[in-house]
């Protein structure tokens, strides 16, 4: 599969948060963050220039493209991909680093194109709360999977059974890869949406999008069981009042929320 590489010139932090957030909306697959600019992916077949300008026009910026095929695109990921270190927490490092570690919890992920390298502030919110959570013994569903980074991590927080699913090929293949350098021994992948998860879940883990999150709302509390936990990101602190809405009505009590670079973490309970 080819893709289109689209540069987009801005320094600021919140534009950059906010962009990631809208083209993620419209199929965009792949993020970097550099100083003075973000570096975005998108399938060449998803690719529209009059979507990519309505979200550009209203911040008046300017963009660049580039088609790339896919082995170009894993090397220019590979080149870009940096240790990320949560919080004295966890390091998420790729197989190809020769680093030092000491934190408790450390997960190899390889930089392919699935979302959840440990880099975007989402990823990290939910790991930090994830680390004051108890997962021991705990049936997980990591519902939008991407890399499999939070059910590997599930995992080394002593879940017993953990099943990560996502619709998207790239991600579950991914995961399943990321899964075996991690040496996890309760992670089921499955490719689909969460109608085909069991039920009964102690914990669901949902990084994903407003959209998505609003979607499955109740499909999301029907499958947790009484007194168990939802935590959700990919949300902007804007999204917070319609979420918290949807999730009251489905049935769902707030416990906790969580903010970094204008972007939140959602945790609640059944």
């Amino acid at each position: 599969m080819d893709y289109k590489q689209i540069t987009i010139a801005t320094a600021a932090q919140e534009q950059k948060d906010i962009l990631i957030a809208l083209l993620e909306n419209i199929r965009y697959e792949g993020f970097e963050e550099h100083e003075a600019q973000v570096i975005a992916y998108v399938p060449s077949a998803d690719y529209s220039e009059e979507e990519l300008k309505k979200i550009l026009q209203p911040f008046g910026l300017n963009f660049t493209i580039q088609d790339i095929q896919q082995q170009n695109w894993n090397a220019q990921w590979e080149s870009n991909f940096e240790p990320v270190v949560v919080e004295g927490f966890c390091t998420i490092r790729a197989g190809f680093h020769d680093i030092d570690v000491d934190t408790p919890y450390e997960i190899v992920i390889t930089p392919k194109m699935s979302f959840g390298t440990g880099h975007h502030a989402t990823t990290q919110l939910m790991m930090q709360q994830m680390s004051k959570m108890d997962f021991k013994g705990g049936k997980v569903l990591d519902f939008g999977t991407g890399t499999g980074i939070l059910a590997i991590l599930a995992e080394m927080l002593g879940a017993g059974q953990i099943l990560a699913i996502d619709n998207d090929e790239w991600s579950y293949d991914n995961t399943v890869e990321n899964i075996g350098a991690n040496n996890c021994g309760n992670i089921t992948t499955m490719k689909g949406s969460i109608e085909l998860a069991e039920t009964d879940y102690d914990v669901i883990l949902a990084n994903i999008n407003r959209h998505i999150l609003l979607n499955y709302m109740s499909e999301m509390y029907i499958k947790l069981k009484k007194d168990g936990f939802m935590l959700m990101s990919g949300l902007l602190t804007e999204d917070r009042g319609i979420i918290m809405e949807a999730a009251t009505a489905a049935g769902f009590k707030h416990l906790k929320a969580s903010e970094h670079n204008n972007w939140i973490a959602l945790l609640f309970q059944k």
